[in-house]
């Protein structure tokens, strides 16, 4: 019986520095996925100065946590300035936009509602 694996892209059993898991690119915004399940998404962000994500909603509360950098996330036309080490939630169906003022990663932890 093969054992179902709930993490993956990053390896197991080491120690890691989580802002060395991704690297700026110039111009861009790079992910990795490190779970995508039915009920959470974990990814890991590297936006470059300027770059960003437009508004959209997403169909469950959103928690980021910001590892590097600084960036303005808007939710429902509330601008939040962000830093290293500090989070904000994004709430379940609230549009929200996320831009970089500096180069910054994030670890977005996406939980959504247990399907009926």
């Amino acid at each position: 019986m093969t054992q179902q694996v709930l993490i993956k892209n990053i390896p197991f059993s080491e120690a890691l520095v989580l802002t060395e898991l991704v690297d700026y690119s110039e111009g861009q915004v790079v992910s990795r996925t490190l779970a995508q399940t039915g009920n959470l998404s974990l990814t890991l962000f590297a936006f470059d100065r300027g770059e960003g994500l437009s508004t959209h909603s997403a169909p469950g509360d959103a928690l980021v946590q910001i590892l590097d950098g600084e960036a303005l996330i808007t939710i429902g036309g509330k601008k939040v300035a962000v830093k290293a080490g500090e989070v904000v939630v994004m709430p379940m169906d609230v549009p929200h936009s996320v831009h970089a003022t500096k180069p910054f990663k994030m670890l977005l932890t996406l939980v959504k509602k247990d399907r009926a």
